[in-house]
């Protein structure tokens, strides 16, 4: 079952020998049979949005039609399905960098004994990254093993975006302690948010090799398989337990912020409101003797504004006593 010439859309087609090491095909080289490549086997990568599958999938020539057909169309969620020696599914990856920060992208692809077909719709990582290994003369013996390469790709991508988001939580974090609260409540909104997004990309990814591990189709095919899907469970697991205990630490930074805030508010209003209190006698008095009536007190006195000013200094002291006697104190940290 030979698959012709390369079909419109492929970005690329590579050859990998009995030893794992990976050639780029020439595009104008026709494909070899993806079922019958040797010792060696054979990955083929399309830009999904391109390409013309159609035909290639009804040739059979990307495995079980069935699977194929559900595994190239539009339909971005998470999942891999096993059917006639074949694994298919849909895998998170992440945007290339100089993307959106954070950009969320799926990997599409079938894998067969001597064959991957693997496909996106954006410009994905882990393929480009995968290639890039490969031409620098790293083997890959299996395409189990360059489906791991890719995915391994994935998991150092989130690992990094969340060793970058615990360095800015840990920063934060010295500040809060120090007492040095800033603009960090509107820092972390973003933060936790991310790790948020990370976190749900973790879990579907994690959730897809289990499945793949607990697969009674899946132990027909050989060991690596099973022990790749393992190997790949275990880092997902282990990478999202971190990201979960990051964004819980987000959430209590933002509630201490938030706390610390809301201390230095009250503080500030303890002071202009006992401002306020000490001001308001000595306000009325000088109102008083300001008024241009005749009788007041201390008017023909050539020492009444002694008098006056002694009297005003007199009621904010008294009112200051008052505020003590009752117990108002200012908010303690």
């Amino acid at each position: 079952m030979a698959s012709g010439s390369p079909v419109p859309g492929m970005l690329w087609a590579m050859s990998f020998d009995e030893r794992g090491c990976g050639r780029l095909l020439p595009a104008d080289e026709a494909l070899p049979d993806l079922d019958a490549f040797g010792s060696g086997f054979l990955w083929l990568h399309f830009d999904l949005k391109a390409a013309h599958l159609a035909p290639f999938v009804e040739a059979g020539h990307a495995g079980p039609r069935a699977l194929a057909e559900a595994v190239f169309r539009p339909d971005e969620h998470q999942r891999v399905t096993v059917e006639g020696g074949h694994v298919g599914g849909v895998v998170a990856d992440l945007a290339r960098p100089g993307s959106k920060p954070d950009a969320a992208g799926r990997l599409h692809f079938v894998m067969g004994p001597h064959s991957l077909v693997s496909g996106r719709r954006g410009p994905a990582e882990s393929p480009d990254a995968t290639r890039a290994t490969v031409e620098k003369g790293q083997p890959i013996p299996s395409p189990i093993l360059l489906l791991e390469t890719m995915v391994g790709y994935v998991v150092a991508s989130m690992a990094a975006t969340g060793q970058r988001l615990r360095d800015e939580v840990d920063g934060i974090e010295d500040r809060v302690l120090d007492g040095r609260v800033r603009d960090d409540r509107r820092r972390l909104g973003p933060i936790r948010r991310s790790a948020v997004r990370l976190h749900r990309q973790l879990l579907g990814l994690a959730a897809v090799f289990h499945r793949l591990e607990a697969d009674d189709d899946a132990r027909d095919l050989h060991g690596p398989a099973i022990a790749v899907a393992a190997r790949l469970a275990q880092r997902l697991d282990a990478l999202d337990r971190d990201v979960t205990a990051l964004a819980e630490r987000a959430r209590l930074l933002q509630e201490e912020v938030a706390a610390r805030v809301a201390e230095e508010s009250n503080r500030q209003l303890y002071v202009l409101s006992v401002l306020s209190a000490l001001f308001l006698p000595p306000t009325f008095l000088t109102g008083f003797f300001g008024m241009n009536v005749k009788g007041l007190p201390f008017s023909e006195d050539p020492h009444g504004f002694l008098f006056v000013l002694g009297l005003s200094l007199l009621s904010a002291a008294a009112t200051y006593g008052i505020i003590r006697a009752l117990g108002i104190r200012p908010p303690r940290g």
